[in-house]
């Protein structure tokens, strides 16, 4: 019984070698899908409406830091009519940078959203060849550290499965 498990711990290496490991450029696959282009469409719609916004806002704060200036260096302007205008310029400023984030995030999220469903089908049509071919495991090119010669590429096959 010992001499078939240790057999069997020997020869498991082997097994595992013997399914094969394969690669495929998953960015390759990713660009030649047709829904690519409409996701980029969509993120760059809203980046550029977020854009103007920013301009916008960014313009109104100029604007307000100007006029702040100018009351700054009149002497006969009070101090608490100086103060409040420098709030208003602080309180845009802190609007600016929320609005910064929330336009990051809003684009992160939409991205995600957008190209989540892309790689989804990307990683399933990846499975359907590993299992069809009996594969071990399936690498993405960019992501390995180093890919010899004579290990199969199956970037065509998993395109093929997608109708690409």
């Amino acid at each position: 019984m010992k001499r078939i498990l240790f057999t069997l711990f020997m020869a498991m290496p082997l097994l595992l070698m013997a399914q094969g490991i394969a690669v495929y450029d998953a960015q390759a696959v990713f660009n030649a899908m047709s829904e690519k282009a409409q996701a980029e469409a969509k993120l760059q719609a809203t980046s550029a409406k977020l854009q103007a916004e920013y301009k916008q806002m960014q313009e109104e704060f100029n604007i307000k830091y100007a006029d702040y200036q100018t009351l700054a260096a009149d002497p006969e302007t009070p101090a608490t009519i100086k103060e409040r205008r420098m709030q208003e310029v602080q309180e845009s400023d802190k609007k600016i940078q929320a609005f910064q984030q929330r336009a990051e995030a809003e684009l992160s999220r939409q991205r995600d959203e957008l190209t989540g469903p892309l790689r989804a089908a990307i990683q399933a049509a990846v499975k359907e060849v590993g299992d069809e071919s009996g594969y071990a495991v399936i690498l993405d090119r960019s992501q390995a550290h180093y890919i010899g010669a004579a290990t199969p590429d199956v970037t065509a096959r998993v395109k093929a499965k997608l109708g690409l």
